[in-house]
C-alpha cells in the first residue's frame, strides 16, 4: 500500500510537471492617448512567458493608421477642403473596421481559447464584440492583468471599472515615491521587501476606488504632488471577481520602468528597479492565472 502510494505520488508531480502553460491575451489597443512604452511592454511580456515557462501570450495589437505621436486619430483641420475630408472620413473609417476586427480576438468565443487576459496601457471606450460577455467570462473564474492606463479605459462603463477596482483620475508630473508593501507574501510584492522606492514614475490618482473592495499590494502614505499631505494612496492591488481573479498595477509608464537594459536612452531608474517591476507583474499574472497561491482576497 505504500509502494503503491508513493508511486501515485510521483504520478501526480510529474503531471504537475507537465501541465500546458496556461494561454494569455495581451491587448495594447487604445482609443485614446497612447503610450510609447506600449512595444517595450508587449517584449518584456512575451519574455516573462518565455523565461517562466508558466504561460504563452497571445497578442490584440493596434491596427496602422495616420494617428499622432501620442497616438490619437489626428483631427480634421478646419479649412479642410471637401476632397481632405472625404480621404479623413475613409481612413477614419478603415481605421475603426480594422480596430474592430482586431478586437475580435476578444469575442466570447475566442476567449474560451484562453486562461486569461492582459490590458497593457490600453486607453478609452475600446469597441468590444461583447463587453458583458467579456466580463461575464473573467468572473466565471478566468484572469484578468490590468496595468497602467488599464484604469483609464471604459470610463463609461460602470461594470468595468468595478470588475478593475478603481478609475483613473489624474496624474502629476513624473516623481520619485516610496511604495509600502502591504502584502510582502503575495506574489506580486514578495520581492520587493517592506518599502519599494522608484526614481521616476508616473503616479496616478483614483476615483471609484474603495479600500475595502480590494486587498491592497502597494499604496503610498504621502501624496506624490503634495507630500505634505498624508493618507492612503494606492499603487496596486488584487481581488477577487466571481470565480475569477483580477489584479492591477497602476506602475509602467517609462520605458525604463519595465526594460533592464542599462543602455536604454534616457534612463532615469537604476535597473534593479526595472527588474523589481518586472517580478512584480509576473507574480502578479501567476496569482491571477491561480499558479502561486496567497492569502484570501477581498
Amino acid at each position: 500500500m505504500k509502494k503503491l502510494f508513493v508511486l501515485l505520488a510521483v504520478a501526480a508531480l510529474a503531471s504537475t510537471l507537465q501541465a500546458a502553460p496556461k494561454k494569455l491575451l495581451v491587448v495594447t489597443t487604445t482609443a485614446g492617448f497612447r503610450h510609447s512604452s506600449i512595444p517595450t511592454a508587449e517584449k518584456i511580456l512575451a519574455q516573462l512567458a518565455q523565461s517562466s515557462g508558466e504561460f504563452t501570450v497571445d497578442f490584440v495589437r493596434q491596427p496602422p493608421g495616420p494617428h499622432t505621436a501620442n497616438g490619437f486619430f489626428p483631427k480634421l483641420k478646419d479649412n479642410a477642403t471637401p476632397d481632405e475630408k472625404k480621404t479623413y472620413d475613409a481612413e477614419e473609417a478603415q481605421f475603426n473596421a480594422a480596430l474592430k476586427t482586431e478586437l475580435q480576438k476578444l469575442s466570447p468565443e475566442n476567449l474560451k481559447n484562453y486562461d486569461g487576459v492582459i490590458f497593457a496601457s490600453t486607453t478609452g471606450d475600446l469597441p468590444l464584440p461583447d463587453k458583458q460577455g467579456f466580463l461575464d467570462w473573467i468572473k466565471a473564474g478566468h484572469a484578468f492583468i490590468g496595468i497602467h492606463a488599464a484604469s483609464d479605459t471604459f470610463h463609461g462603463y460602470p461594470e468595468f471599472i468595478a470588475m478593475l477596482g478603481g478609475e483613473f483620475a489624474h496624474h502629476g508630473p513624473q516623481v520619485s515615491v516610496e511604495c509600502l508593501n502591504e502584502d510582502p507574501e503575495n506574489p506580486a510584492t514578495a520581492a520587493l521587501g517592506k518599502t519599494w522606492t522608484i526614481q521616476q514614475e508616473e503616479i496616478y490618482q483614483f476615483k471609484n476606488y474603495d479600500p475595502a473592495k480590494v486587498h491592497d499590494l502597494l499604496i503610498m502614505d504621502k501624496h506624490p504632488e503634495h507630500k505634505e499631505v498624508t493618507g492612503h494612496f494606492p499603487v496596486s492591488w488584487c481581488k477577487n471577481y466571481g470565480n475569477g481573479r483580477v489584479f492591477y498595477t497602476s506602475l509602467g509608464h517609462r520605458e525604463d520602468i519595465w526594460d533592464a537594459d542599462p543602455t536604454l536612452k534616457d534612463r532615469k531608474n537604476d535597473p534593479a528597479i526595472s527588474q523589481a517591476y518586472q517580478q512584480h507583474v509576473l507574480g502578479g499574472i501567476e496569482w491571477a492565472l491561480g499558479l502561486k497561491p496567497a492569502a484570501p482576497t477581498k
